[in-house]
């Protein structure tokens, strides 16, 4: 089954790449969780990024 992607509007054009880079076993972690709920890692992070602007009381754009 494939993984779930992030399927949010991009607005005009394509969105920005965004690089990141983490320790070899944090990523497996990280991977390890996302493999379980069937979604991308970069769909996780930006969900997370979402969240955490709610939190903030700031309403994502995108």
């Amino acid at each position: 089954m494939p993984k779930t992607k992030d399927r949010t509007p991009k607005g005009e054009g394509r969105s920005s790449a965004f690089q990141l880079r983490i320790h070899p076993e944090l990523h497996e972690q990280l991977r390890s969780l996302t493999d379980d709920d069937n979604v991308t890692l970069s769909c996780w992070l930006k969900e997370l990024a979402r969240r955490e602007l709610r939190r903030r009381g700031i309403e994502p754009k995108g």
